[in-house]
């Protein structure tokens, strides 16, 4: 069965990658202001049993097959997303590429064509996410070299949070440091940006009064929002901080830090990975990070892995309704959000205090307003879109700056879009 889209070829086109830790997503747009979905597709597992599924627009799962054992690079996924690309004859159209970039530090707060430059300064933000955005900027480079017509444009994951008022922002440190750039930028921005706009479109330009996002996956934090604009977040100055996390420590008293440091002797390397890749649900049950695979072993240290899930989710539930003045409305998304209610209602009955109230068979089938009737908050379940949101900035970038950019990859101009 030939699932090649019957679009012209001609017809601009727009490519957003999401380059994650362990994953490449990617869709592709038509370059109207619509923006018709081509198809879309992942590589997941990157490190282990690498897999590529491609959905059409329309829905329709059209290919998913193992990319062997593994482990394999992420430019290696994204030459095969590529090809998938160009095997429906659009390769050609990509006029823009968009890029899902982890930290823009305090310069990035808004749509960036992504010329050398640029791509220099934030090579120098590396250390404020070392997992995340060299693996970013890779995916830049390769993305220049496959389509060399096409502006590549960046898009910030800590731009959302950046209009927090000072005191949500900065540390007790020094003032110098905190001048230097030391302070909470908050991440997984592209995601609360959706949810700002289905909630603009739900309830208005209350955006649902006052609100906490829940975005749970295999990273995890927690946005409070007030007309549908960042107030407080957990994730701080990188994306360690906040909610324990599949293989991230979560907040950590910087004690342990100094300790690991000082009288362990600990290379900062080593610190590193432990914080970043040993620890969250994976280290304290010793067995996965895997939320789903944790709910279905039969384990005291996977019980405890869960809880302790449950319990800071809750607990910074908390914290945040305090920074908004109450709740109205909590939203769970991302992988766990959406797709496991236990893990909902377990949150869910922790924050009953608060006025959240779960109606048990509509959580069960996964319905997006999950809230008993009459209760005094809503409690909603609503796919995020991060690749949506990014073709969207970058269509409403380039309609600024005009038909013409500079790619990185040489002095070649960009396709048209938006036309």
């Amino acid at each position: 069965m030939s699932w090649h889209p019957k679009v012209p070829a001609p017809t601009p086109t727009i490519l957003t990658l999401n380059a994650g830790s362990s994953s490449l997503k990617f869709a592709l747009y038509e370059g109207r202001q619509d923006l018709p979905l081509v198809l879309r597709g992942t590589v997941s597992s990157l490190d282990e049993n690498p897999r590529l599924k491609i959905i059409a627009g329309t829905g329709e799962r059209v290919r998913e097959r193992s990319l062997g054992k593994g482990p394999i690079r992420i430019r290696t996924a994204a030459e095969i997303l590529a090809a998938e690309i160009r095997g429906v004859d659009r390769a050609d159209a990509v006029c823009a590429v968009g890029h899902r970039i982890v930290h823009g530090g305090r310069e990035f707060t808004a749509p960036t064509i992504l010329d050398k430059p640029m791509l220099e300064k934030l090579r120098a933000l590396a250390p404020l996410a070392p997992i995340h955005l060299p693996q970013n900027l890779e995916i830049v480079e390769v993305a220049a070299r496959l389509f060399p017509e096409a502006v590549q444009v960046g898009c910030f994951d800590t731009a959302f949070h950046a209009s927090r008022p000072y005191e949500a922002k900065t540390y007790g440190l020094p003032r110098d440091l905190t001048v230097s750039g030391i302070q909470s930028y908050g991440f997984h921005g592209l995601s609360y940006v959706y949810m700002a706009s289905l909630l603009r479109e739900r309830y208005g330009p209350a955006s649902g009064g006052r609100v906490i996002v829940a975005h749970l996956g295999s990273g995890a934090s927690l946005c409070a929002m007030r007309d549908g604009k960042s107030i407080a977040t957990t994730m701080g100055f990188s994306p360690l901080d906040g909610l324990v996390m599949s293989t991230r420590c979560g907040a950590l008293d910087p004690g342990v830090v100094l300790y690991l440091l000082q009288e362990r002797g600990m290379p900062p390397e080593d610190v590193s990975r432990l914080l970043y890749q040993e620890s969250g649900l994976l280290g304290i049950s010793g067995i996965t990070g895997d939320m789903r695979q944790l709910l279905e072993t039969d384990s005291s240290a996977a019980r405890q892995a869960v809880d302790f899930f449950v319990y800071r989710a809750a607990r910074e539930i908390g914290s945040l309704a305090a920074a908004l003045g109450g709740l109205d409305t909590l939203v769970f998304t991302a992988g766990v959000g959406e797709n496991s209610p236990k893990i909902r209602e377990r949150i869910g009955r922790a924050a009953e205090w608060l006025g959240v109230r779960i109606d048990d068979d509509l959580n069960v089938v996964g319905n997006h307003a999950i809230g008993l009737s009459g209760s005094p908050v809503d409690v909603l379940v609503l796919p995020t879109d991060e690749e949506l949101v990014v073709a969207r900035e970058v269509l409403a970038l380039l309609d600024t700056v005009g038909e013409h950019a500079v790619s990185p990859a040489a002095d070649t101009q960009g396709g048209e879009c938006g036309e």
